[in-house]
């Protein structure tokens, strides 16, 4: 094996390294000579204006249009309560009478909505509406508790259960004198 600090036999000595000499120096820096001077010109009157438009400047950057931009992060999560807002908005509407679920679930929206320290519209929408229409659902019964009175529906549903009892006796409707068996045949008994 040879050592590679000892040279072998019969090798030429190593070259001397070459020596390290300093670029030449620059030139001085002249800065170029500036444009001459255009004249002033006039500003145009207003014949000028109107027979020939100015013309373009000679050159114009077009420029790049901006980078799009992209929302940083993560979107906004909902609203709390908002989809139950919405689904208590849409029970309040419903005239099958689920107005007071309607009502009941507007208020838990926007209660989570106030914690959440947010503002919850469609809830709060839903608990007018299903006020307004529960209190319009109890006049609607009470007005037809009402006319089915004073029609004399309730005189009506006495003398049918009096004919019940007695299906050959006679009762008196409305200033008419019935036979009992007439009057279950007319209501269906």
């Amino acid at each position: 094996m040879t050592d590679p600090n000892t040279p072998a036999p019969g090798a030429q000595p190593p070259a001397e390294p070459p020596v390290y000499t300093a670029p030449a120096a620059d030139p001085a820096y002249t800065p170029p000579a500036a444009p001459p001077a255009a004249p002033p010109v006039a500003p145009p009157t207003y014949g000028e204006y109107a027979a020939a438009p100015p013309a373009a400047p000679a050159y114009s950057d077009p420029g790049y249009a901006a980078a799009p931009s992209y929302p940083a992060g993560y979107p906004e999560p909902a609203a709390p309560g908002r989809t139950l807002g919405i689904v208590a908005l849409v029970l309040a509407i419903v005239p099958i009478g689920l107005q007071i679920v309607g009502l009941i679930l507007g208020i838990v929206a926007l209660v989570q909505s106030r914690k959440a320290g947010r503002k919850n519209g469609i809830a709060l929408a839903a608990i007018i509406v299903s006020a307004i229409l529960i209190v319009l659902t109890i006049l609607g019964i009470i007005l037809a508790v009402v006319l089915f009175n004073a029609a004399g529906g309730a005189d009506l549903v006495n003398q049918v259960a009096q004919c019940q009892a007695d299906p050959t006796g006679s009762v008196v409707f409305n200033g008419v004198t019935i036979s009992c068996q007439e009057l279950l045949e007319q209501s269906n008994r």
